[in-house]
C-alpha cells in the first residue's frame, strides 16, 4: 500500500501530470486548433476572439499539448537570418508571444505576426503559429505572461475545449 501511494504521489507531482495545471475559470487561455487553423482567446469564461492562423507544414512541426506563455516581444529580432525587428523582411512580423513547447524557453515556438499575410489559413510554418500582424498585435495586449496555450487538432468547438480544460465552468 505504501509503495502504491508513493507511485501515485510521484505521478501527480511529476511534470508529466497531466500537462501542466489547467487555467481557472475566467483566466486568459489560448486555444489553437490545427484542424481548422484557428486560434481562440478565452477570457472571463467566454470566447472573446477568434483569428485565422497558419501552422506547421507537417502535423508534427506544430507540437500539440498545453504550454505556458513565457516570452513577449515587440518587433522581434529574427536570429535565424539576422533580420532586425521592424524590418519588412522579418518573417516574425510585429509581435512574438513565445511558449515553452518541447522543453524550450519561449524563443523557439511562438504565436507571431508575419510578413506574408496571404499564407494565413495554410500549413506553411516550421512549427510556429502565424497571425496577421494586426491580429497578433491585438492578442499581444491581452495575453499576460503565464497564460496557458493549448494546441490541438480536433472537431470540437472552442467552447467545448475550454470547458474540458477548466477555462469555462
Amino acid at each position: 500500500m505504501k509503495n502504491l501511494l508513493l507511485i501515485i504521489l510521484a505521478f501527480t507531482i511529476s511534470p508529466l501530470w497531466p500537462i501542466g495545471p489547467n487555467p481557472l475559470p475566467g483566466d486568459p487561455f489560448i486555444i489553437v486548433n490545427k484542424r481548422t487553423n484557428e486560434l481562440a482567446f478565452i477570457h472571463n469564461e467566454q470566447v472573446q476572439m477568434k483569428f485565422p492562423v497558419a501552422t506547421g507544414k507537417t502535423d508534427e512541426l506544430t507540437p500539440e499539448g498545453k504550454y505556458t506563455i513565457t516570452v513577449k516581444a515587440i518587433n522581434p529580432y529574427y536570429r535565424k537570418k539576422n533580420i532586425a525587428g521592424g524590418s519588412p523582411k522579418n518573417p516574425l512580423g510585429s509581435r512574438w508571444i513565445g511558449f515553452d513547447a518541447n522543453d524550450t524557453n519561449g524563443r523557439i515556438y511562438g504565436v507571431h505576426g508575419t510578413n506574408r499575410p496571404s499564407e494565413i489559413g495554410k500549413y506553411v510554418s516550421e512549427g510556429c503559429i502565424r497571425l496577421k500582424n494586426e491580429d497578433v498585435e491585438q492578442l499581444f495586449e491581452l495575453v499576460p505572461l503565464g497564460t496557458k496555450i493549448l494546441i490541438t487538432s480536433t472537431t470540437k468547438s472552442f467552447e467545448q475545449i475550454a470547458k474540458e480544460n477548466g477555462a469555462i465552468d
